[in-house]
């Protein structure tokens, strides 16, 4: 194991992780394969609504893409006992809830991205996209699934 402690971290930075929502829908929250752990699609908690770039700014999307990462802090927490046995964030997918005109999609995916490295620190930094959405689930503002290689 790495020298470098995920929980520790979590104290840090006075994040204190929720119980880890439900999915949706009739899917698992999380799937884990030969050492790979695939997280379901999680928006932020509070059920916020509305499209960047009408309802909310770049900066309100980070924070919402921030959110987002914890609750998907939590489902590894829950999964696993330990985010310390998160090997690495492998892949992030953002899918961003926005008007036509909106550019700054990769902009509000940092806060996801962001708030992995300051927990996992390099183990955080991971393989990226993110799309614009016509539409998603609830009309959440975002909605990010990932792949983190896991102790098993």
């Amino acid at each position: 194991m790495s020298s470098y402690f995920a929980e520790d971290r979590l104290k840090e930075l006075n994040i204190v992780l929720p119980s880890a929502s439900d999915p949706a829908a009739k899917y698992a929250n999380y799937v884990i394969v030969n050492g790979l752990m695939f997280v379901s699609g999680k928006g932020p908690a509070g059920n916020p609504k509305g499209k960047l770039g009408i309802v909310y700014s770049t900066q309100e999307g980070y924070q919402f893409a921030r959110q987002t990462g914890i609750e998907v802090l939590s489902v590894l927490k829950s999964a696993l006992g330990s985010l310390d046995k998160v090997v690495r964030a492998v892949k992030v997918q953002g899918f961003v809830n926005a008007s036509a005109q909106f550019e700054e999609h990769h902009k509000v995916l940092n806060g996801f991205s962001d708030l992995m490295i300051d927990v996992f620190g390099d183990k955080g930094i991971h393989a990226r996209s993110v799309f614009g959405a016509v539409s998603v689930r609830d009309n959440l503002p975002i909605i990010v699934d990932s792949i983190f290689q896991v102790e098993e």
